[in-house]
């Protein structure tokens, strides 16, 4: 395993322009995973929210094909691509299911330039498929594996072997994260993302102590101005 600079990368996980903001104003977003699902929720059109979180956030932006057929889930990511003003295009990523027609998808939109996130992996093996189809990232749903009582974390871990024996490029996106525990397990196995909700990056910002030791310093400084 390469010991070089590295940098564990953080995505956030909404489609909320609030907290994408307030998140990104802590230095600590490299890019956002997103779905129509999530778009819906903020109650405003699919458009608008994307362009400002490409205004907000200069890395990768996850957005989902619809499609299940590998020709329509090409066209619709030259759709979504052609919506996006140019100066964003570089960090457009289009989200395809681990598939048959997904990984077809995956080699004509790799040909043609555009970026791919292929999500709803749950096992090394579909990572691996996914990567050799030429995948920009792929993404193991950790947290609904634990669901069903598997151990999320280890095809994180082989997933993160496989890849370093071959140098492989495709990157690791640990998701479905469910608590911050998740985080640093995805961190100590070298995964290159993770995708977090903004309650779990909020939780993981936190600590009893840190609000006693801030509490403390305050009652010392009152004291000392008197």
């Amino acid at each position: 395993m390469s010991f070089g600079v590295r940098r564990m990368k953080i995505f956030v996980d909404t489609a909320d322009l609030d907290e994408i903001r307030e998140l990104a104003s802590w230095g600590i977003i490299d890019g956002v995973t997103t779905n129509p699902t999530l778009v819906a929720k903020s109650g405003r059109s699919f458009k608008e929210v994307i362009d400002e979180i490409f205004d907000i956030v200069d890395g990768p932006i996850s957005l989902e094909a619809m499609s299940e057929i590998a020709e329509d889930m090409v066209k619709e990511a030259k759709d979504i691509v052609s919506t996006i003003p140019e100066k964003h295009r570089k960090n457009i990523t289009i989200k395809i299911p681990m598939t048959p027609e997904g990984l077809k998808a995956v080699k004509v939109l790799n040909k043609q330039g555009i970026q791919t996130n292929v999500t709803l992996i749950f096992s090394a093996n579909q990572a691996l498929l996914a990567a050799k189809a030429g995948a920009t990232f792929v993404s193991p749903f950790i947290g609904r594996l634990d669901d069903i009582g598997q151990e999320g974390m280890e095809i994180i871990e082989e997933i993160m072997d496989i890849f370093t024996n071959y140098d492989i490029d495709t990157q690791v996106i640990v998701a479905s994260i469910r608590h911050p525990i998740h985080v640093i397990q995805a961190a100590r196995l070298g995964a290159h993302i993770a995708t977090i909700p903004p309650g779990i990056i909020r939780k993981m910002v936190k600590h009893s102590l840190t609000d006693v030791g801030i509490e403390r310093f305050l009652k010392d400084w009152k004291k000392i101005k008197k």
